[in-house]
């Protein structure tokens, strides 16, 4: 298939390098000495970069001898909590570990964290989320240990967004790898880190820092910022910092890098079963390790493993978060990682397929993990974990250093001296106007023109209708909506993803109705939505100027060589589909620059789009 060669082009492509540049840090706040070799991406005041293991030690040694093995197990499980309200009774709980409420998960199991999605029930709206962590914080005050829990969710933003509207809405990493800006990248993090903290979250698993060389990678893609490792590495460390640092303790969370040591070159998702990396070492240390260096030189608070087989960097068949010798050997001594590192979920089956009778989370932990999320069964999870230390299969010394580690991590986020938010400040911060103006100028930057052959763009001589098609019902009718407030008329008609040929007929004679079309795309480039291609060349066909817009992958535009107008936004989020307007009507001038190459399905190893390439006016 063409798509593998392209990706082996790729593959070869990544060790070429981009500059990024970077921004000086204006202040200290003293939390941590300066490095003078180090530098900020962002506008507002940023401490020094800072080691992940800083922190008060006298105060985290105290709490950990005064615990339990048992308490000290407890604080290395993070799990979800079904539910709105803390003492509400939920189904999903009395399935998964035979209590009631959420409240009672925390008590029952002494947890050290939680970790919110919407498919528990605990993602509502920002005042419950607020309310809901504010209980769970002061259940965890009132039991066990008395320790206050981390608090996570994955809001990515872009492809991976648990929490919408109203907490504000940035299109994710690869349209900002199209910016080019650590500024923008530091930005949006902040954006992100500021409301998540409103609402008491304080650990967001982000951002991914793989490298995606892989095309047809079915579970980064555009949630990578690029095939390029300098680049991605510049971002990544760009979003450590805006997460981190930019605001006081009561103001930031914990950025986790993922997925390590790298889920960029798979085609495989770990979901649902093992992948394998056949990197060498010394591809790794060029191709994967980048993002992951430059994210522990910022200080990153925790990394999360990949469960993913790298045999040439590990002959025992384990996945990275099953060996020792990648999350020790490599993460912890090759790159000097003091901080957390915290396994992805324990009940997919990237993990659970060589191991399904076995208790993975001593596994994980014997290779080097801290924080071990959500394993399938908690309670003979942790169970399985005070067994083992007591047999001394695993060593009390290594529960203490791993717990140390974590009470660190809540101290340098302010956990340890009033983990509580207030919930009537989360109006003022979640989906804020100056957020919204921070986000609009990000998105701005994104956009990008991949082909403007013909001159159609900008639209400054504006067609009196519009049709508005292809994939997205909800996206093809805002984008619509977008249309209209401009002055056209647009009428909004949405084909799905595999559009019939009854279906293309209609629109291609529509179509001839209308002075333009602009029709969306979304993974076009997918055998399986191949219809999607048939649209494009038969709307193509017309005398009716055609615009095409990838709104995920970029891979879209190798296809239909008949549409002279392509552009790529990287998401179809609302604020994408906002600047999407303003750089069609001329509004604002397009910036962005593909953050990875395009690859010719014509010309195997060839590119149709470089890496690199983007139209402006």
């Amino acid at each position: 298939m063409p798509w593998m060669l392209g990706r082996r082009h790729l593959l070869a492509a990544a060790f070429g390098t981009v500059t990024l540049g970077s921004v000086r840090s204006t202040n200290s706040t003293g939390t941590s000495p300066p490095r003078a070799d180090r530098t900020s991406a962002g506008t507002e005041s940023a401490p020094a970069e800072h080691s992940a293991d800083e922190s008060t030690p006298d105060r985290v040694s105290s709490i950990v001898a005064a615990m339990s093995l048992r308490q000290k197990v407890g604080q290395l499980f993070v799990t979800v909590a079904h539910g709105a309200t803390a003492d509400a009774p939920h189904s999903g709980n009395r399935e998964d570990y035979g209590v009631d409420t959420p409240a009672e998960v925390v008590r029952e199991f002494q947890l050290g964290g939680v970790i919110h999605f919407s498919w528990t029930d605990s993602l509502r709206e920002p005042r419950q989320i607020a309310e809901l962590s504010n209980d769970l914080q002061r259940t965890a005050l009132d039991s066990g240990a008395g320790i206050p829990l981390t608090i996570a969710t994955d809001q990515e933003q872009g492809a991976v967004t648990r929490i919408g509207e109203p907490a504000t809405a940035l299109p994710g990493n690869m349209a900002l790898g199209a910016a080019r800006d650590p500024h923008r990248a530091a930005q949006a993090a902040d954006v992100t880190g500021r409301e998540l903290r409103a609402m008491g979250i304080t650990q967001n698993f982000a951002p991914v820092g793989d490298v995606n060389v892989d095309p047809e990678n079915p579970v980064i893609g555009v949630r990578s910022f690029g095939s390029d490792p300098e680049l991605v590495a510049g971002l990544t460390r760009a979003q450590v910092r805006g997460h981190q640092d930019f605001g006081s303790a009561a103001n930031t969370v914990s950025a986790t890098v993922k997925h390590f040591p790298g889920h960029g070159d798979t085609s495989v998702d770990s979901h649902t079963a093992l992948p394998v990396v056949d990197h060498t070492a010394e591809q790794w240390r060029r191709l994967d390790a980048p993002p992951f260096r430059a994210a522990i030189a910022a200080g990153t608070d925790s990394v999360m493993t990949a469960h993913i087989k790298f045999p040439r960097l590990d002959d025992s068949g384990e996945p990275a978060t099953l060996s020792r010798e990648i999350l020790t050997g490599m993460l912890r001594e090759e790159l000097g990682f003091a901080g957390v590192v915290v396994t992805d979920s324990l009940r997919m089956e990237g993990v659970l397929e060589l191991h399904p009778n076995e208790p993975v989370s001593v596994l994980a932990f014997r290779a080097g993990a801290d924080q071990l999320l959500m394993p399938r069964d908690l309670g003979s999870a942790i169970e399985s974990v005070v067994a083992a230390v007591r047999s001394g299969e695993l060593s009390e010394r290594d529960v203490d250093r791993s717990v140390t580690r974590i009470l660190r991590m809540k101290e340098r986020r302010g956990l340890l001296d009033d983990p509580l938010v207030d919930p009537n400040a989360v109006g003022r911060v979640v989906g804020s106007e100056r957020n919204a103006h921070r986000a609009r100028r990000i998105t701005d930057s994104t956009v990008t023109v991949l082909r403007n052959d013909s001159g159609l763009l900008p639209l400054r001589e504006r067609p009196r209708d519009v049709l508005v098609t292809g994939w997205g019902t909800d996206t093809v009718a805002e984008l619509a909506r977008l249309v209209r407030k401009r002055g056209p008329r647009a009428e909004a008609l949405p084909t799905g993803s595999s559009p019939d040929s009854g279906t293309v007929e209609r629109v291609t004679s529509l179509a001839q109705q209308h002075e333009a079309v602009v029709v969306l795309t979304n993974a076009a480039w997918k055998e399986s939505n191949s219809a999607q291609r048939d649209l494009l060349r038969s709307l193509g066909g017309t005398r009716t100027p055609v615009i095409a817009v990838a709104v995920r992958d970029p891979y879209d535009a190798a296809y239909a060589e008949q549409v002279r107008t392509w552009l790529a936004t990287y998401s179809h989020r609302t604020v994408s589909l906002e600047s999407l307007a303003r750089v069609l009507f001329g509004e604002v001038a397009p910036v962005g620059k593909l953050p990875v190459p395009v690859p010719d399905p014509l010309r195997p190893g060839k590119d149709r789009y470089p890496f690199g390439h983007g139209v402006t006016w």
